[in-house]
C-alpha cells in the first residue's frame, strides 16, 4: 500500500525546483565562457610558477600567449627563409624554443642531433658558439669594409661569363 503523505521535493532535482520557482528566484547557471576562464585560471595556478593573485595569472597567460604567437610566427618566417635567402633553420629553432610545448623541445633536440659537432644530448658546446660569433662578426666587418668592391667583382665576373 502506498504512503498517503506527500514527499517533499528533492533539492537535487533541478526540474522540480525550476518549475516551482519564479523566474527571479531561479539561479542562473554560469556561462560556458566563465567556466572555461575559471578552469584556465586554475590550471595556470597549478602549473609552472604558482601565481597568487588573479592579476599575476592574467599576466602569465598573456606572456604565454605572446610566446606562442611569436614562436609560430618565427617558425613561419623560418620556413619561408628555407627557400629564400636567410637563416631559415635558425629562425625555426628560435621559434620552437619560444613555444611552451614538450613536442617543441623534442623537435629542437632532434634537429640539434643532426647538426655535426653537437653532442648526443643536444647541447651546443661553448667553442661552437664562439666560432659562430667570430664568423658572423667577421662577415659583417668584411661586408662593411669591402662590400662595394666585392659587388663590383661579382658583377664583373658575371659580365665576363655572359657578356
Amino acid at each position: 500500500m502506498a504512503d498517503p503523505t506527500p514527499t517533499p521535493p528533492d533539492p537535487d532535482d533541478h526540474d522540480e525546483r525550476d518549475r516551482t520557482a519564479s523566474p527571479t528566484e531561479r539561479p542562473t547557471p554560469p556561462r560556458a565562457g566563465e567556466l572555461i576562464t575559471a578552469a584556465v585560471y586554475e590550471a595556470e595556478r597549478e602549473t609552472g610558477v604558482h601565481e597568487e593573485t588573479e592579476a599575476e595569472v592574467r599576466r602569465s597567460l598573456a606572456l604565454r600567449m605572446a610566446r606562442m604567437i611569436g614562436g609560430f610566427v618565427l617558425i613561419g618566417i623560418g620556413a619561408s627563409l628555407l627557400v629564400l635567402p636567410g637563416p631559415g633553420w635558425i629562425m625555426i629553432l628560435i621559434g620552437l624554443s619560444l613555444l611552451p610545448f614538450a613536442w617543441a623541445e623534442r623537435t629542437i633536440l632532434a634537429i640539434r642531433r643532426r647538426v655535426p659537432g653537437v653532442p648526443e644530448d643536444g647541447t651546443i658546446p661553448t667553442r661552437t658558439w664562439v666560432v659562430i660569433g667570430v664568423v658572423t662578426v667577421g662577415a659583417i666587418v668584411i661586408s662593411f669594409l669591402f662590400g662595394s668592391r666585392i659587388g663590383d667583382w661579382i658583377s664583373g665576373a658575371w659580365e665576363s661569363v655572359f657578356g
